[in-house]
């Protein structure tokens, strides 16, 4: 249905039921209907509404009720078209505050270009069609009056925001044309005219308020800004408007109001990072205060007390390849001591896996007693990467730790919970674990929990980690030497001891033991006093160090032969047979050395005549008649045996070797 030539129309379509298509053009033949517009491509028949026999007039009425105003929008409806620049437009566009406009807003101020186009387009097409006519122009009110009135069809298609008065909707279209897309966004988003905190000062001024360390409510806040807004004679304002701007400079104050700490956990670009591809590329350790609960008896001048909410602290050194605890050690508080057990206890497990001790690509760690523990993370790791104060985020081990509270430690009735700043809701019920004290494990018991859940942990991940070890490139299986474990990780027995026949006799365990060395070098200095570092666990080898640290060698425990023949066992005769190949090596480096030091010697004394005397001055060897002086007195006055000069020939050379 639509308006044709200022009459009411129907198509033949929407006449189907009312009429028959026989009956309908037998009525246009004869003229009783009349037929407005003939069928063409693209077009349809129209026919008059009111040409309509009666009794079909009122059936077309009956099921078109609105007929008139469907007529009306139809060009209107027909006319519009998407406009895809306007919806790029306010897609893109940034307001001041640097937001965009919400993705609603966006489709309707679209929609209402494009419907105030299509107006203004059919507008001007109903004047040219008229112009060709020889026909006055459309009228302008009475049109914009019937766009107005077709507003309300096109809210389901196209949901628009236009005005539904005819002299508005005009004003509307003005304004478009002359400002274009921009006209559609509403002040409400632009408009400052009601603000009362409007130029910068008065922003800065809010801002340092909202950055006080005290985490300031609103109320405060509001109460410091208007005393300070009512001596400069700015508007003052409300907590409610507090609470906006609290929003609005978020980013800006939270490092005032919450810390450094928690502005770079929450406000900052973090860094998503994928696990190590293999094993030993990179351990993370930090420690942790197992919430594990054990009683505790100490004497105090009131008797003993017993207390129970005492805890133990664990340093774990973990591969994050599969979260596997490669060390870890147990104490009453973290220190560098125990940070130290816990990278030994990763070298000998280590050994334990590969059958080799492996130190790591990387290692990462916090930065407690960083100074101190710097060297040590130095030689079990390739590569040192403190993380950074008070970001936890960085460190996988950290994770690692709920695991183990959430897996294993919430099993026993001594669990004492999360961290303090938990929500109570989610914490052990105090007051069952206030009946459950007295039967709360001792220091020992708790440490016997910790190495259960730790066993378990590596039994579970051992194969999967062995597996990925084939991962591991061959230029990055860092091995750790024996010497090296012992002088970082081994354990002293406090004394000095000097070199003996049978190499050093260190008491270890309160035990004497001997250990010697298989390096000839090491017999060369037999005036220092050595301190010996052992392995508790393996005795086989000790490193001896000198007193400043600069002379360091691997001893080994001296293997025992038996005195008799027939308590001779297999490998008796090679270990024998080893030592005798050492003392003849060094006999023939002393040998050589004492060669090459004669032979300087020779060549000094030949250099030199005033060394060059007669045997009888370098030697008191006396002759057949018991006299020495006799005989030097001769060479020195050049007299024969009886008494003559001696001629001084070559044959009569008396120049003797040396040696």
């Amino acid at each position: 249905m639509e308006r044709y030539n200022n009459a009411l129309c129907i198509s033949q379509q929407e006449l189907t039921g009312i009429i028959s298509l026989d009956a309908l053009k037998k009525m246009s033949q004869r003229g009783t209907v009349q037929q407005v517009r003939r069928a063409c491509y693209g077009s349809c028949a129209l026919y008059a509404v009111e040409s309509l026999p009666m009794q079909y007039r009122a059936e077309v009425y009956r099921r078109y009720p609105d007929i008139r105003e469907r007529a009306e929008s139809k060009p209107f409806v027909e006319a519009i078209e998407p406009d895809g620049m306007a919806m790029r437009f306010f897609e893109e566009y940034v307001l001041s505050d640097g937001r965009h406009l919400r993705a609603e807003k966006q489709l309707e101020y679209a929609n209402n270009c494009a419907i105030l186009g299509a107006f203004g387009l059919l507008l001007e097409r109903s004047n040219s069609h008229r112009m060709r006519q020889s026909r006055g122009r459309v009228n302008v009110g009475e049109f914009w009056e019937r766009a107005a009135a077709s507003l309300p069809r096109l809210m389901d298609r196209w949901p628009n925001s236009l005005p539904q008065n005819g002299r508005r909707l005009r004003a509307k279209w003005e304004e478009y044309q002359k400002l274009g897309y921009e006209c559609m966004i509403s002040g409400k988003y632009q408009n400052r005219n009601a603000a009362k905190v409007t130029d910068e000062e008065q922003e800065a001024m809010l801002s340092t308020i909202l950055c006080h360390q005290n985490n300031l409510p609103d109320v405060r806040v509001a109460e410091y800004y208007n005393h300070i807004a009512r001596s400069l004679g700015w508007k003052e304002i409300t907590p409610a408007a507090v609470g906006v701007w609290r929003k609005k400079l978020d980013v800006v104050t939270s490092a005032g109001r919450l810390g450094v700490s928690n502005f770079r956990n929450h406000k900052t670009m973090q860094v998503k990072r994928s696990r190590p591809s293999a094993p030993f590329l990179m351990w993370s350790l930090d420690g942790w205060t197992v919430e594990l609960l054990y009683r505790a008896t100490r004497e105090t001048k009131r008797g003993n007390v017993t207390t129970y909410s005492n805890r133990l602290t664990m340093v774990v050194v973990l591969d994050p390849c599969i979260n596997y605890p490669i060390g870890y050690a147990v104490g009453t508080q973290e220190c560098p001591e125990l940070i130290k057990a816990a990278l030994r206890d990763a070298a000998r497990h280590s050994r334990e896996l590969t059958g080799e001790m492996l130190r790591a690509v990387q290692i990462q760690s916090d930065r407690y007693a960083i100074k101190t523990m710097l060297p040590l993370y130095g030689v079990m790791g390739d590569h040192v990467t403190p993380a950074r104060v008070h970001n936890a985020k960085s460190k996988p081990v950290e994770a690692y730790f709920k695991y183990l509270n959430t897996t294993y430690c919430n099993r026993w009735n001594n669990w004492s919970g999360f961290g303090v700043t938990t929500d109570p809701l989610k914490q052990p019920n105090s007051e069952a674990l206030n009946r459950l004290r007295h039967s709360f494990p001792d220091e020992a018991g708790v440490r016997r929990q910790i190495d259960e859940m730790m066993r378990l942990e590596r039994e579970s991940k051992a194969e999967a980690l062995l597996m990925l070890m084939e991962n591991l490139p061959a230029e990055r299986r860092l091995p750790l030497s024996r010497e090296q474990f012992l002088l970082h990780f081994g354990a002293e027995t406090g004394f000095k001891n000097a070199l003996e026949g049978c190499g050093l006799r260190p008491t270890i365990l309160g035990v004497r033991r001997e250990y010697d060395c298989w390096d000839v070098t090491f017999r060369e200095h037999g005036a220092e006093r050595w301190s010996v570092r052992y392995d508790p666990e393996d005795l086989h080898e000790v490193l001896a160090v000198s007193e400043d640290g600069s002379l360091r060698y691997m001893l080994e425990e001296k293997y025992v032969q038996p005195m008799a023949l027939a308590d001779r066992k297999p490998g008796d005769a090679e270990q024998l047979a080893r030592v005798n190949r050492f003392n003849a090596e060094l006999e023939g480096r002393v040998a050589m050395r004492m060669a090459e030091n004669y032979a300087r010697a020779e060549e000094v004394i030949r250099g030199c005549p005033a060394l060059r005397g007669s045997v009888e001055e370098r030697l008191l060897l006396t002759d057949s008649n018991g006299q020495h002086k006799d005989r030097r007195n001769s060479k020195r006055l050049g007299l024969g045996e009886a008494g003559t000069v001696a001629s001084g020939g070559e044959g009569d050379d008396y120049d003797y070797d040396m040696f």
